[in-house]
């Protein structure tokens, strides 16, 4: 249950800045964490209610003022990355995860890129180890993390199949996916494809039926957890790591991490042209709980962002 408030502006502490939001963008992450699901994250944040009540993780805005210590950043400067509680008008972020604003995006696109982006990257690259030429499947690709797993996969030389519902298959033929496959009309793990990499993002079939379309010594990384249980959340994953000792299949996941160092390399993709965020929604402020229902519904079309 979220509602807008009226609460003191931050101050940022050593090795932080204070931003000023511009946009923000909707991620599954966040909502996880404000409905405390899977269970096992309530040890952390609470059991009953969020101990910190501010909601919202990327942001896009300017620089409103340094804690101490911090150097490299100029009050006004564009910039976007992550920020706890970046569903606000000020939000604290730590000063090594902002990177300065790509030059062709607004504020808009640039508030979704971080979160899903870093995503995306992270298991292409580091889990995925994904190579020129190999042949690539995406699951859930109509989604925020999708939309750039598509493209990066092609900015990578990967040759990248996509699967998504009818009604986003247009959305993702044109972030240039080789193949669209439509998982109401086929089983994708059912036929004879076989893929170098699997990047699930989607969370619904098992392990043992996604490495049957991974070539001999195929990668699985599993990325997506929305139906991998109620407590955890991570059942597959356990299930990949558990087993992939006893084949020659690399089957593996995704523990995202926001660092400087990879904003700096996905804002360099967006400027030479090679990303773009997809933003399918805009809401304002006050609308941030249609916005998460539009994201949890399924009626999401690339990243949702929020105005400020």
């Amino acid at each position: 249950m979220l509602r807008t408030e009226r609460v003191p502006r931050p101050v940022p502490g050593a090795g932080r800045v204070l931003l000023r939001v511009r946009a923000a963008g909707v991620d599954r992450g966040t909502w996880h964490l404000t409905a405390g699901y899977p269970y096992a994250v309530r040890a952390a944040l609470g059991l009953r209610r969020p101990r910190d009540p501010a909601a919202g993780l990327d942001v896009a805005g300017t620089v409103a003022a340094l804690g101490p210590g911090v150097t490299g950043w100029a009050v006004g400067d564009p910039v976007f990355g992550t920020a706890h509680g970046s569903f606000a008008e000020y939000a604290v972020a730590r000063a090594d995860r902002i990177a300065p604003k790509p030059a062709r995006l607004g504020f808009e696109e640039a508030a979704v890129l971080a979160v899903s982006g870093l995503t995306a990257l992270q298991a292409l690259r580091d889990a995925g180890r994904v190579r020129a030429g190999q042949r690539v499947l995406v699951t859930g690709a109509s989604g925020g993390v999708g939309t750039y797993a598509v493209q990066l996969a092609k900015a990578f030389g990967a040759e990248v199949t996509a699967v998504c519902g009818p009604a986003k298959a247009d959305l993702v033929r044109s972030l240039g996916a080789d193949h669209v496959r439509d998982y109401t009309r086929e089983d994708v793990t059912a036929d004879d494809h076989r893929y170098d990499l699997v990047v699930d993002l989607a969370g619904a079939n098992p392990v043992a039926r996604l490495r049957r379309i991974l070539t001999p010594r195929g990668t699985l990384v599993i990325a997506g957890g929305e139906d991998c249980g109620a407590w955890t959340g991570m059942g597959r994953q356990f299930r990949a790591l558990a087993l992939s000792p006893f084949t020659r299949q690399r089957l593996t996941m995704l523990a995202s991490r926001q660092n400087r160092a990879d904003l700096d390399e996905l804002a360099s993709l967006v400027d030479a042209g090679r990303v773009s965020p997809s933003v399918g929604s805009v809401f304002p402020l006050d609308q941030v709980p249609q916005a998460l229902a539009l994201l949890t519904g399924g009626g999401a079309r690339g990243k949702i962002a929020i105005t400020v």
